[in-house]
């Protein structure tokens, strides 16, 4: 039998929903190990959408199966919600009430005794650093505050695994990274986080798995960095101190373009370790010096236009 510590917190397998005539999900697999950032990343209308709402219990898929936390989410949607929190897009604040009034409610609505209620306020509001806006109205709160406290509210019920649908839309520099570190936090601690983002460097920053939506199908899965090796355009520029090494290391690797008149060369590489120990032991065995040497990869950016190509359909659907 799987220990609790080795299962998945998400496994889904063969998803299918469709909205009419419309397929939104076209037999998707994932699985997302304990304590780790998954993203799902897609255009407007690929999925991302419908998919959490099903792994929620708030829609039930048409085909295959999706277990959250060990629970089938269409058999044991009360565990499964048990087990969850969903910080979503907008806020879940009530703006009428204070900071502690809110995680009061929350805890109120978990079934904690009062006194646990306000203890467990008090503890959130101090790891938000919301202590000191605790008594104010949430109406009064930055965007930032404001996204902090709806991710202390879901933290109200000690959940395992947390979606979180694009966290930070609308927040500043600043807010965004510090909820970036909240969410490093949470998975020192042991929780699982599922993000979709609309912001590519969110993902690239976060999540130790990213998988890639399009037209109802995962069309790739990996870290950041075994994605961006997939797609063309990644070099190993090459500075050099004089025309001769230049040279030298031109006859050497034949594939080096030189960067206009500067004494560089971009030789093309997947940035990978024993690519770039082939090309130095290349350099080493004809003595040519290289004064810098940087890699270049493609970014997320790159990444996901190559692999979703132009689709630009929104449907409210998913």
């Amino acid at each position: 039998m799987t220990s609790q510590h080795n299962r998945p917190a998400i496994a889904v397998t063969g998803l299918r929903k469709s909205f009419g005539d419309h397929l939104v999900l076209d037999g998707i697999d994932l699985t997302v190990p304990p304590g780790t950032v998954f993203s799902l990343l897609g255009a407007n209308g690929a999925g991302k959408t419908t998919t959490v709402k099903i792994l929620t219990t708030l829609n039930r898929a048409d085909a295959g199966e999706a277990r959250v936390a060990g629970h089938d989410v269409a058999r044991e949607p009360d565990a499964v919600r048990a087990a969850i929190g969903v910080t979503g897009q907008f806020s879940a604040v009530d703006k009428l009430l204070n900071g502690a009034e809110n995680l009061r409610l929350m805890a109120d609505l978990h079934h904690l005794s009062r006194a646990e209620g306000r203890e467990r306020a008090g503890r959130l509001l101090e790891r938000f650093d919301l202590t000191d806006a605790a008594r104010k109205p949430a109406a009064t709160y930055s965007g930032g505050m404001l996204r902090r406290l709806d991710l202390a509210m879901t933290l109200v019920g000690n959940p395992q695994v947390i979606f979180l649908d694009e966290p930070t839309t609308g927040l500043d520099p600043r807010s965004r990274r510090e909820m970036w570190q909240i969410v490093r936090d949470l998975v020192a601690d042991g929780v699982t986080v599922f993000l979709t983002t609309q912001y590519l460097d969110e993902a690239d920053e976060l999540a130790d798995r990213i998988a890639v939506l399009d037209g109802g199908r995962v069309v790739a899965e990996g870290t950041a960095e075994e994605l961006k090796r997939r797609i063309p355009g990644g070099h190993v520029r090459l500075h050099f101190a004089g025309e001769d090494q230049l040279d030298a290391a031109r006859r050497v690797l034949g594939q080096a373009t030189r960067e206009g008149d500067a004494l560089a060369l971009r030789v093309p590489s997947d940035g990978s370790l024993t690519a770039l120990k082939t090309l130095i032991d290349r350099l080493d065995e004809r003595a040519v010096k290289v004064d810098e040497m940087s890699v270049h990869t493609p970014d997320l950016d790159d990444v996901f236009l190559a692999l979703t190509g132009n689709r630009t359909t929104e449907r409210v659907t998913n």
